[in-house]
């Protein structure tokens, strides 16, 4: 069986790598060269880099039987491609979602505009837990409040620098991170706010919710976007029958 898996997460490496274990041709799509580095070599899974228009995803997906979208659960606009994708050439199209979380006691916005907003009306440091690309939703606050929390990654220093954040402000670490580091950061930082995303479990998102409970920091949460998938164990179960039929 031969499967594309458009990757760049934890669940979505764990997965083709038992796929592969199971007897799959697996080929995982990321969209940097982080992505291909964090993702590593396993026998049986080929690796393609670089983003992918969704032209580009129809021409590369008629060799595949089987397409799995297992992209962050707050990337819409890969999702919206490769589903666009699967629908152009009729290849079956599986979405890997991931459990959200218990947001209670939280600041839940719309997004990062709506976070931005509210932090225009408060007084002290951030810690942005979001990755880069939404960082500019936060131009108009003082650059010196701001902690950006991204990836050891050119482009991620970049958008850091485009805002004008004190290099003393950055933290350029790959997570998910601990309850206990995650406390130790803000503390550090003397941040009274952390801003983050619901990534599940495997995003590490209990971690930084209790360590915003431990510090007394406000947690602010971009809401996830509603979708519709399936669990690890139903594609993976799903995969195996493909498999044993074939």
């Amino acid at each position: 069986m031969n499967i594309l898996l458009f990757g760049g997460t934890s669940d979505g490496r764990r997965l083709s790598g038992e796929l592969a274990d199971r007897g799959a041709e697996v080929t995982v799509c990321v969209a940097t060269a982080y992505g291909g580095e964090e993702q590593g070599e396993h026998d049986g899974v080929r690796v393609l880099t670089g983003r992918k228009s969704a032209d580009e995803m129809a021409a590369l997906l008629p060799e595949f039987s089987l397409c799995i979208d297992a992209t962050h659960p707050y990337a819409l606009e890969a999702s919206e491609n490769i589903r666009a994708a699967c629908a152009r050439t009729g290849v079956p199209y599986r979405r890997l979602l991931r459990e959200a979380c218990e947001t209670e006691g939280a600041v839940v916005v719309s997004g990062a505009a709506e976070a931005a907003e509210y932090l225009s009306h408060t007084e002290g440091k951030i810690l942005l837990a979001i990755g880069s690309k939404e960082l500019s939703a936060f131009r108009e606050l003082d650059p010196g409040r701001l902690c950006p929390r991204v990836l050891p990654a050119h482009e991620s220093l970049a958008a850091c620098e485009a805002l004008g954040v004190p290099h003393r402000n950055i933290v350029a670490m790959q997570g998910p991170f601990s309850r206990e580091l995650n406390a130790a950061l803000i503390r550090q930082l003397g941040a009274r706010y952390v801003v983050t995303k619901d990534g599940g479990a495997a995003g590490g998102f209990p971690e930084k919710a209790a360590a915003a409970r431990e510090t007394g920091a406000v947690l602010i949460v971009l809401r996830r976007p509603q979708e519709n998938g399936m669990r690890y164990e139903e594609i993976l179960s799903e995969c195996e029958g493909l498999m044993t039929c074939r």
